[in-house]
């Protein structure tokens, strides 16, 4: 995997950092994620963010081993991702139940699900065909989506504020509804 070589080297360094610093982040108020009065969104969160920097770490240390093909370890953590996923729609139905779960939060998981679905299919193939450089590029690109949604699971764990369109939008509606209903 010649090619890949210089990205898996970027992204494994990447990764173990990323990986670093959700631990700090988690570390500084863990009652929210870790312990009996975790909240589940908040661990849910923190978990899915360390899932997908490990992704990312694994097929990238696995793709930097000489002669080795980094398709076994793409299907294996994919294969996880995907399990895991299924473990988190479980612990979160509670709070679906509750309205107490944005749509936001779902749409996430399935992102990702999307995501380790993809790599599976592009890892399966490498794995037939080990010069398949369009299922290589595939699973790259993979990478670098985990570390897009793992950066934002965490900015959300650490309170970040939204920032976009569509949440421009929503806090100026909300602001407006709050300007109405004062005196």
């Amino acid at each position: 995997m010649a090619s890949a070589d210089g990205f898996f080297a970027a992204s494994a360094g990447i990764a173990g950092a990323l990986i670093g610093l959700l631990f700090v982040a988690v570390s500084v108020r863990p009652e929210r994620v870790i312990g009996p009065e975790a909240e589940d969104v908040f661990a849910v969160r923190a978990s899915l963010a360390l899932v997908a920097f490990s992704n990312a770490l694994v097929v990238s240390l696995f793709g930097l081993i000489p002669d080795f093909s980094p398709a076994v370890a793409a299907t294996v953590v994919a294969a996880v991702g995907l399990s895991f996923i299924v473990g988190a729609l479980v612990r979160l139905v509670p709070s679906v139940r509750a309205a107490e779960l944005h749509l936001r939060e779902l749409g996430f998981l399935a992102g990702l699900a999307v995501a380790f679905a993809v790599q599976l299919v592009a890892a399966i193939e490498l794995d037939v065909d080990n010069a398949d450089k369009g299922s290589l590029h595939t699973i790259c690109v993979v990478v670098v989506v985990c570390f897009l949604l793992g950066i934002e699971r965490s900015w959300e764990l650490v309170g970040g504020p939204r920032v976009g369109l569509m949440s421009s939008l929503r806090d100026r509606r909300h602001q407006r509804e709050r300007e109405d209903r004062s005196p």
